[in-house]
Parts: C-alpha cells; structure tokens; sequence
C-alpha cells in the first residue's frame, strides 16, 4: 500500500514540521548508508530498523506527531524523519521515478482544505479545538485564503493573529502553523472554516480575503457603532484643532476605550491618535500635523460608511472595524529576519521599531526609552542598548529565532522578559534574498498592480507595517537632497528597468539619517528595505535599511551630526494633477486646523478655485464634492457642512492614493 502523504512531504515541509537541522542530519545519515530497513505493513503502517537497534513507525491516517520512536527523544527526531526519506526513495525505486518527481499524489491544486467536514476536524484535531473556534466563528473574523498553485502548492490561511499552512493534499495530519501548541487545533479549524466560506461565496482566485462566521446580519438602522465617534469627530472639525480644548480631547480618549471594548480595535486606534493630534497641537510640539488631522476625520466617516454597506456590496465589516482581532497568540519556535529599524518619538519619549520578516508578514519589536532631560538621546544613543541579549543596532540587521515570541492581530511581536534565554539572534547573512515572494520584490510594477488591487488605505485595518517590503535593486540614479523639505530622493531601478523613488526626511532624532543612506546609495547597494507607498503616480519607497557591498546599513542608528555636503536633486516633472489635488487637500487640512466656525475670510474662495482646477484637470467628481463643500460653508447648517467637508475629504484621500 503506497503512502501518498508521506511522498507528498517535500523537504521544505519536513522542515516546517520538524526544523532544517533535523533533515539535514536525517538525509546526511540516509546518504552515508545510516538508514533504516523499511518495512510496510498491509493497513499502511510504515515502520523502519536502524542499524543501531533504533524503532521508528508512522501509523496511517495520521501525522509525524503520532510517529513513535524508541530513542531518548521526546519530540520529533532525526530517526522519525529519516525513515519518511527512506520510505519515500524505496517508493522512488520501486516505481521506476527519480526522488521527488510526482509519484502519482493528487495535484495540489485540485484540492481545498475546506473540504474537511466537522466530524474530521473533531476527530484530528479535537472537539475542544472545534468548540473554541465556534466562539471566534460567532463573533466573525476575515482570513485570506491562498490556494495552491504551480509555483506554490501549499494552501495557506492568513488569519488575524498567524498563518496556517495545509502541507499535503487531504490530510489534516501534516499542518503547519506558527501558533503555539495551545491554540494549534482551534486556528487550524479556523483556517479550514475559511476555505469553505471561499469555496461555498466561488471565491476561487489564488489570493483572495473572505469575512467568516459573525452574526446574521444588521438590521435597517441598528449603525456600525462608531455614532459616538462620528459626533466627537464633528466636533473637532466645528472647532479645528486650533480651538479645540483637553475636554474634547479627553472624551475621544473615553470613547476610544469604549470602542476597543466592544471591539472596534481600527476606530479605536484612529480616535486615540486624533486625541494625539490635539495634544500635540495645545502642547505645540513636532508631531502635530494638519494634514493628518485631517485624514483621522477623514479615516472615521470612511470606515462608517464602508461598515454601513449591506453584506457582500464591498469591504467586510470585520476588516473595516477590526472586530475579528484577537488576542496576542502566542507562538511556537520561529524564525525572524530583521528589515531594519525607524527611530522615532517626541521631546519626551524615544521608540525604536525594529521590522521582522515572519513567513509572508512583517511584525514589529518596539521599543520606548524616556529621554533624560537635556538630552536629544538619538538614534545611535539608543543603538547599543540590549534588547533581546544584543544590542539595537545588531538585532536591527539580523537573524532571530525565538521561542517565546507572542504576536499581536496588529503584527507587534513581544519576547516574554524572563526567556530571553531561549532567543539567539545571528548575524543576517543572505537572508534577504531567499524572503519569500510576498516579501521581496523583484519586479516593481508587478508590486504596483498588487497594491492597485488593496482597498483604500482609509478603511484598512490598522495593522504595523503593513506595507513593508524589501526591494531588489538593479540601478540607482539620481540621488538629490531637497533643502526646503529636508529631504533625501533617489531614483531606484529593478532588473527590467521600471523605477520607484527612495524618499527619505531629516529628522532630529537620527541626525545622522541622510548622510549615511547617500553614502549606503552609493556603494552598489543589492536591496533596500522600506515601507511602499503609492504617491506621484508611482512608488515611493521610505527606507528603513540598505543591503549594500559592505553588508547591512541601518541610517537611523548610525552615528554623525548630519553635516555632510548633500548633491542638489535634478528638477523635477511637472506633475499638474498631484499639484491640484495637493492644493485641494491642503485646503481641507485648513479648514480641520481652523475650525468650521472659524474659518478666515478667503478660505471659501480657495475650496472654490480648487475645484475649478480639479476640473479643468479631469477630476470632475472630486471637484463637484469641493463645489458642495464651497456651497455648505457658506450655509447655517453645521451638519451639512461636516457631511460636505467629509464627502470631500475621503474622495480626495482615496483619489490621491490611488491616481
């Protein structure tokens, strides 16, 4: 009887299941004539002899968990492996096939893990891990489905808080997730619950995100919960940040907690960073921005109205209101490639967040240091500070494999304090360029239709680094500084010629920034890690770390007083649709900053000439909601005037992003 699970394991999937230690030494030991006699008896059970006395068998109709072993092992070992490769290359033999060419296993493909019922998800998993998943089925979640293709046969489940991978075609006993033993079985049933949602709504694209479970459905008027947040957020917009007082503040911080209790972890998280803005703004320090208060207003009616739109006409709601995030889960041995690190913070507080690469996501190791009164504490005051045994600036630009790791939904990975002793962190190596293609891009403009494809940045969740990539470059042309804007540029090109801008601005508490990515820019750089935006009809890339000849580069945590001679940029292409739309969103941040009942004389005329240029440059549905803006602030219906501000603003937002 032929295992066709066992032929299906690759050595990548032995590897996920065991460690890549472990099958180097078993096929090392199978190549030197070290290898177990094999056996197969008639139910399929597949047993092998070493030659030291060692017993190993593999049941049929389960997994390399239910393998045993008569060696000192108390988990999965080299013995157990070594005897799937030698089952695997006497199949290889008697069949007359080379190892690891098709031995008749069923096309990845033509299978969907949404094909296990409940009854087979109890059995191997357990109906404790069914009747958990049941209560997170109830209150709904989103997961984006990868099915299995020719260049990657492996379904994958990308759920809120980790990845499930299905390794071998209709088995349940060979699946992969970065989740600890814990909570193994309850995302594992998540995951399959998520393929046969795909399948039953015919979603059958090779990456496509479904919503699963969640109630039946709202009824007319019952409202997204965010009317508590849309008046506070009217309010702010009546006063503008300019006359905005602590109370106002205060009570977005009250209903912010109040969201993030009954779940609407994205709103939440915009309030709370409105309430910032106005601090920053009654406080007059750095981080206030109009341009963002004015895109917090815009992100809260944007996710009101996407989560008001009836099941299945757009964004699900889960994915608009962050109802499907969970709590942290905490995860087994995993390996983490370091992408660099963004210094950051205000006169009080400095962050450090270091960029991890975890399968096809990036998560985020924070940081926070007070900084000593007097002090700028910058970025390479803080490089040699420990974390995780090693100081910033190493682990910034390294390999980590951890085993008390916890993943947040928002992709902010902790280490618990008292096992740092299981963490070793090595130097990075070429591991970038063996990240996975979800990771690393190659080709730009294959990345550019990837992100044409996202949903609006207003109503994404809210998850950290989101957008962070490492991108190969072939060419780098046209290094420029910006003095007005302090601000460095760069025009980087991938293989086939297609092109993205580097863009990168001063900031006190990395001095030294621009200085060494220009000299990093210079010195025949092989990849630059960042967060991709789209912006100018095109990409721009902000760099957190460059690969370059002499080995990793982290600007922020590089020493030097930023003094260096900068080269001029060359001029720049005209771009008359960016201008107009700029001059029509600076405007809404004018009116956000001023306030609607304190708007200068003139403002009306500027909202007014705006639209006339959005018009004049095709854009004529952006320049009808600036015309009913014009015509609203001009009214005495304060409630008109929010809903055309609003109106927009989030047009103007999304047309930006996506022009």
């Amino acid at each position: 009887m032929t295992r066709a699970d066992l032929l299906a394991l690759t050595p990548d999937a032995l590897a996920a299941l065991a460690n890549r230690g472990l099958v180097k030494r078993a096929t090392k030991d199978l190549d030197a004539g070290q290898g177990p006699e094999v056996g197969v008896d008639g139910d399929g059970a597949v047993h092998g002899v070493f030659p030291d006395g060692t017993r190993a068998a593999l049941p049929p109709g389960a997994g390399l968990e239910a393998a045993t072993c008569s060696c000192a092992a108390t988990s999965l070992c080299r013995h157990r492996i070594c005897l799937v490769l030698a089952y695997q290359r006497t199949a290889a033999t008697e069949s007359g096939t080379e190892t690891g060419t098709e031995t008749g296993a069923e096309p990845a493909a033509a299978w969907s893990p949404g094909a296990f019922d409940d009854e087979a998800l109890a059995r191997v998993l357990g109906q404790r891990a069914v009747t958990a998943a049941r209560r997170a089925f109830r209150a709904g979640y989103t997961a984006r489905i990868h099915r299995p293709s020719g260049d990657d046969p492996v379904a994958r489940v990308e759920l809120p808080s980790c990845t499930v991978r299905f390794l071998v075609p209709d088995e349940l006993g060979y699946v992969d997730t970065d989740a600890a033993a814990a909570v193994r079985g309850e995302v594992v049933v998540l995951a399959a619950w998520a393929f046969r949602a795909a399948d039953a709504q015919g979603a059958d694209g090779a990456d496509v995100r479904v919503e699963v479970g969640g109630g039946p459905g709202r009824a007319a008027g019952d409202g997204t919960g965010l009317e508590a947040a849309l008046d506070l957020a009217g309010q702010v917009l009546m006063e503008g940040a300019a006359h905005a007082g602590p109370v106002l503040a205060a009570a977005l911080r009250r209903t912010g907690a109040d969201l993030a209790a009954r779940d609407l972890h994205w709103p939440a998280a915009a309030v709370d960073e409105l309430a910032r803005q106005l601090d920053a703004h009654r406080e007059r320090r750095a981080d206030y921005a109009p341009e963002r208060l004015a895109a917090l207003l815009a992100e809260l009616h944007a996710r009101d109205r996407a989560a008001s739109a009836p099941p299945g006409s757009g964004v699900p709601r889960s994915y608009v209101l962050g109802t499907e995030e969970s709590a942290d889960t905490p995860l087994r041995r995993v390996r983490l490639t370091a992408l660099g690190c963004r210094v950051g913070g205000t006169a009080e507080s400095r962050t450090a967040d270091v960029y991890l690469a975890h399968a096809d996501t990036v998560l985020v190791l924070r940081r926070h240091w007070a900084v000593p009164e007097g002090a700028p504490l910058t970025g390479a005051d803080v490089a040699g500070r420990r974390v995780l045994g090693v100081g910033l600036r190493a682990l910034a630009a390294a390999n980590v494999v951890s085993e008390s790791a916890t993943r947040s939904a928002s992709r902010v990975v902790r280490v618990s304090a008292g096992r740092v002793a299981r963490t070793t962190v090595t130097p990075l190596g070429e591991a970038w360029a063996s990240l996975p293609p979800a990771l690393l891009v190659r080709d730009l403009e294959a990345h550019e239709r990837e992100m044409d494809a996202w949903p609006p940045r207003l109503v994404r969740p809210r998850v950290e680094a989101e957008t962070v990539r490492v991108v190969e470059i072939a060419e780098v042309r046209d290094i420029g500084y910006h003095p007005g804007a302090q601000r460095l540029e760069a025009v980087i090109a991938d293989a086939a010629g297609a092109t993205a801008v580097l863009s990168a601005e001063y900031a006190p508490h990395r001095p030294a920034a621009l200085d060494v990515l220009a000299a990093a820019l210079a010195d025949g750089p092989r990849f630059v890690s960042g967060a991709v935006r789209r912006e100018r009809g095109g990409l721009v890339v902000d760099p957190f770390a460059v690969l370059a000849s002499g080995g990793p580069v982290v600007p922020d945590l590089m020493p030097g007083d930023g003094t260096a001679e900068l080269a001029a940029p060359p001029a720049p292409a005209p771009d008359p649709l960016g201008a107009v739309l700029d001059t029509a969103l600076a405007a809404c941040a004018e009116i956000a900053h001023r306030g609607l009942r304190h708007l200068p004389p003139g403002l009306n005329d500027r909202v007014a000439r705006a639209g006339d240029d959005l018009a004049r440059t095709g854009l004529h549905a952006a320049a009808g909601t600036l015309a009913r803006l014009a015509a609203a602030l001009t009214g005495d219906d304060p409630r008109a005037a929010v809903r055309a501000w609003a109106d927009a603003c989030v047009r103007l937002t999304v047309t930006a992003e996506l022009r």
